[in-house]
């Protein structure tokens, strides 16, 4: 089936704003013109039209889905290539609603034909929305018309706040395990930020538990820790887990290093506070010890949103985090409770902290994380003396050093002029302080 001729304003089959007709009839004719000295080299009478389907999915595979569009208009050869099934293993749906977002959005006519003609085709997907309810919604549609896929990636993005949300839980769920049910073979699943619970998970995991090694579900409410678990007791294939503080449990990082399970790569926590005072449980040293011992290269993201009399149950003892994020202020003795208890700790980004300098408090984790190549600092004080110290024993393991100019702290050694060739001098790389943050 051809597509169907636009007029000038209107949005293209992606979504983007189309090309007057005049310019998309020049941009085919080059491409034919282009194909045709190609087409010369492969068959004796030089006939663009007859070139081989693979050199011709070879070029669609290069071209922006508009212009792909605009090529199918040119013979049927090339409407035949816009619809072979190689071109629709990997789409992402890009949902936004016209009144409220400047995003483009995918066409709901090339919508409608790709549920029609390649919803068998598609392997790799996902859905990109708005703030808006009505494209959460929009996605719930397209995911229960699914039926005849078997997907091994998926993708649900919010690109402002949590659309999926705010969607009727009922719907969502009733969507999504249209395709747990169908794929069968799902690799990679992105839900942070859904209604997803418990119940649902047993379905993924009742037809997906031999394939699945990628599940990324922060802030999912609805989820218990009796549901992750029931995940990570079946999925022994798990190799990338994300999800929320309240759902890690000793029994889970136990399961986590069970001898039938694979070895875990990547872990991230997010610690995040709802409400001021919150409580927040403490995980056993044994359990992560377990999980060092089982997966001794896995890396142990931890992304922390807390006040500061929240960080009580935090290192308190050794934790292999390798990867450590402050989004709030953070005090001093915690920074102190890091330097001692994490020699795992790879790259750490502090983005607050006071108008106390934190000079002993770096000495200290350069003595004991040994192994930090990655450090940033934003809303903190250092002397500059203690800051060349610091990098001088990193040395020049130190490949990131993010540091806010009114971070540093003249005294009586450095200035501000001297320090950055004293630190260049250790890192054996010229180094100025950033003017913006860059983490």
């Amino acid at each position: 089936m051809h597509m169907k001729r636009m007029k000038e304003g209107e949005e293209g089959s992606d979504g983007s704003p189309s090309k007057s007709p005049p310019e998309a009839c020049k941009k085919v004719r080059k491409m034919s013109k282009e194909l045709e000295a190609v087409a010369a080299t492969e068959s004796p009478d030089g006939n663009w039209a007859r070139l081989p389907q693979e050199l011709l999915l070879h070029i669609f595979q290069y071209l922006p889905l508009l212009d792909r569009a605009y090529a199918s208009q040119v013979c049927r050869g090339w409407n035949q290539a816009f619809h072979m099934p190689e071109l629709w293993r990997c789409f992402e749906f890009e949902l936004n609603q016209p009144a409220s977002s400047y995003l483009k959005a995918t066409h709901p006519d090339l919508i409608k034909q790709i549920i029609k003609r390649h919803s068998n085709h598609l392997q790799y997907v996902s859905f990109k929305v708005d703030s808006s309810m009505e494209s959460a919604e929009a996605a719930c549609d397209i995911l229960s018309q699914l039926v005849n896929c078997s997907l091994k990636t998926l993708g649900l993005i919010s690109t402002a706040r949590p659309s999926f949300m705010e969607v009727p839980k009922s719907h969502f769920i009733s969507a999504l395990t249209v395709v747990f049910v169908n794929s069968k073979s799902l690799s990679s699943l992105k839900i942070d930020d859904t209604p997803v619970d418990d119940p649902s998970l047993k379905v993924l995991v009742a037809n997906n538990s031999d394939t699945l090694k990628l599940l990324k579900m922060s802030s999912c409410p609805h989820v218990s820790p009796a549901g992750i678990l029931c995940v990570a007791d079946q999925c022994h294939g798990l190799r990338e887990l994300a999800l929320n503080y309240h759902l890690l449990s000793d029994e889970l990082l136990l399961a986590l290093s069970s001898e039938k399970h694979v070895h875990l790569e990547h872990l991230r926590i997010d610690v995040v506070s709802e409400n001021p005072g919150q409580h927040f449980h403490t995980i056993k040293k044994s359990s992560w010890d377990a999980m060092v011992r089982h997966s001794p290269k896995f890396n142990l993201v931890m992304y922390f949103f807390l006040y500061e009399d929240e960080f009580g149950p935090f290192f308190n003892e050794e934790i292999p985090v390798t990867h450590l994020y402050f989004g709030r202020s953070v005090s001093k003795e915690v920074l102190g409770r890091v330097g001692l208890h994490c020699p795992r700790l790879v790259e750490l980004v502090v983005c607050a902290n006071g108008l106390r300098p934190l000079d002993e408090e770096l000495i200290r984790i350069a003595k004991h994380c040994t192994q930090l190549s990655a450090i940033g600092l934003g809303e903190c004080e250092v002397s500059c003396s203690a800051f060349v110290e610091f990098v001088k024993m990193c040395g020049r393991r130190l490949s990131q050093l993010s540091i806010m100019e009114e971070v540093l702290i003249p005294d009586h050694q450095y200035s501000l002029d001297e320090i950055h060739w004293e630190v260049s001098k250790h890192l054996g790389r010229v180094w100025f302080p950033d003017m913006m943050p860059t983490w």
